[in-house]
C-alpha cells in the first residue's frame, strides 16, 4: 500500500497559491481518474481511494494547514500501519522553476515548514517527495519567502503548472505501482 500526501493550505484564499501546488496536483489526478473524496476528521484529512493492479493507494490531503501537515503524515502512517518508506509527498518548491518537478527521496527539508513538520512527526526524512517547482520564471531574488509561496499564479506560470502536475501525475502513478 501506497500513501500519496499532497500538501497545501485549506481554505478559499488559499486555493490557487504557490503552497498549494500538492493540493492543485492531486485535484487535477483525482479529477482525471474519476475518485471520490471523504474528509476524515480522525486521520485529519481528505481522502481518495486509487488502485493501481493489486496495490491500494490513499490519496489524501491534510486539513491541518501546511506547518502542521507532519500531525496528519503520522496519523494516517499508523492508523494504515505504513513505514515512511510507503508515503509520497507531493509539494511546492520555490527554488525549482515553476513547470519542472523533481522526484526524490531521503532529503531535508530545505526550509520548507510542510516537510520540516512531516519529518518531526514521523521521526525520518527517509520518503520520496515530488517537487513541484513554483519559483519564478525568471531567476529574481525572492525577497519574502512567505509572501511569495501565498501568492497566486500568473496566467503564463498556470500553464506551466499544469504541465507539471501532469508530470507528477505520471510520477504518482509509477510510484503507485511499485510493491
Amino acid at each position: 500500500m501506497k500513501l500519496i500526501v499532497g500538501l497545501g493550505n485549506p481554505g478559499k484564499e488559499f486555493e490557487i497559491t504557490r503552497h498549494n501546488a500538492g493540493w492543485l496536483t492531486l485535484d487535477r489526478f483525482t479529477k482525471a481518474e474519476n475518485l471520490s473524496s471523504k474528509k476524515s476528521s480522525k486521520l485529519q484529512a481528505e481522502i481518495f481511494d486509487y488502485k493501481v493492479g493489486r496495490n491500494k493507494v490513499v490519496l489524501a490531503k491534510p486539513q491541518t494547514f501546511m506547518n502542521n501537515s507532519g500531525i496528519s503524515a503520522n496519523i494516517m502512517l499508523n492508523f494504515f500501519r505504513l513505514t515512511a518508506k510507503d508515503i509520497v509527498v507531493v509539494h511546492d518548491d520555490k527554488d525549482i522553476p515553476v513547470g519542472e518537478i523533481r522526484v526524490q527521496t531521503n532529503r531535508g527539508p530545505a526550509g520548507h515548514n510542510g516537510i520540516k513538520s512531516i519529518i518531526e512527526h514521523i521521526g525520518t526524512q527517509d520518503f520520496t517527495r515530488i517537487r513541484i517547482g513554483v519559483g519564478p520564471i525568471e531567476k529574481e531574488k525572492i525577497e519574502e519567502i512567505s509572501n511569495f509561496v501565498l501568492n497566486k499564479f500568473t496566467k503564463e506560470e498556470f500553464k506551466l503548472l499544469q504541465i507539471a502536475m501532469d508530470n507528477a501525475a505520471m510520477e504518482i502513478k509509477r510510484l503507485s505501482a511499485i510493491e
